[in-house]
């Protein structure tokens, strides 16, 4: 459905996409992490024909994606977007009218369900809210491609799991592509199989939940014991101290030795040893 083949982009003397390439065949909910700077927010706009690459290829159901051919099929929400400052009642009759396949009985269900008052304009409503209801929005006009750019910027704990609970209805009701880049990581995982990681323009993991918690783990115990089995493995970072290792591992399970532990390796400390971290001593 969607393809990136080594898809480069530059902002100045800032590379932004370094040889991007990456295949989504089939529907499902996307999770796209990364630092600041990583390159989240290019790819969604060059997946949006919002921007033109330098280099490489976009295409979605085979069709080549530009600024001069942007896609019908994708709907791209981008953080802090804004919608004209109507009433929210006035902003769903309006996407109605001007969107065939806009679900307006999904928008007024979410909107209710967040309690936004359908008689504010859109500028007075709070951070967290104005970010919600950009994002009703984008959900409701069943795209088969939703791009969705920090949609949960400004909500509160109870909101964020509003949010993840409407996400998982709205792809129920429709399956479709829907990539949710985001720094909440552990409320990410409740709602999403599938998961994109990206640093300094490159894709570093594309990879099933299931899969990384299987693979990520931990090997602790003396440094003599850990350092020739991490050695084996796709280790993505260690620290010594006191004669003791701990490396964080992505690959297969081992058999461990006596007096090494092997212990899971959790989604935020996975990404945190893949991007943020190096080796040392």
């Amino acid at each position: 459905m969607i393809e990136l083949k080594a898809v480069t982009k530059r902002y100045k003397h800032t590379m932004a996409m370094d040889s991007f390439s990456l295949t989504i065949p089939d529907t499902g909910v996307y999770c796209l992490l990364g630092r600041n700077g990583a390159g989240k927010t290019t790819f969604m706009k060059l997946l949006a024909g919002y921007i033109s690459a330098n280099s490489g290829t976009i295409t979605i159901d085979g069709t080549t994606v530009s600024p001069g051919r942007m896609p019908d099929c994708v709907s791209y929400l981008e953080s802090g977007g804004t919608q004209f400052n109507m009433r929210v009642s006035e902003l769903i009759d309006t996407a109605c009218r001007l969107q065939t396949n806009f679900d307006r009985d999904f928008a007024q269900e979410m909107t209710k369900r967040f309690e936004l008052n359908p008689k504010k304009r859109f500028r007075q409503l709070s951070l967290g809210m104005r970010t919600m209801l950009t994002t009703i929005m984008s959900l409701a006009n069943n795209s088969t491609v939703i791009l969705l750019d920090e949609p949960s910027l400004g909500l509160d704990p109870i909101s964020r799991d509003r949010f993840n609970t409407m996400l998982l209805e709205s792809y129920s009701a429709h399956p479709r592509v829907i990539i949710v880049s985001t720094h909440d990581i552990d409320d990410i995982a409740q709602v999403t199989e599938s998961l994109l990681i990206m640093d300094k323009g490159k894709l570093l993991v594309q990879a099933e939940i299931d899969d990384i918690d299987e693979k990520a783990y931990t090997l602790s115990g003396p440094t003599p014991e850990v350092l020739p089995l991490a050695k084996g493995l796709n280790c993505l970072a260690t620290t010594q101290t006191a004669g003791l290792m701990a490396a964080h591992i992505f690959d297969h399970r081992i058999t461990v030795p006596q007096g090494v532990s092997i212990d899971r390796l959790g989604l935020k400390d996975f990404f945190i040893n893949l991007v943020g971290r190096e080796s040392h001593a």
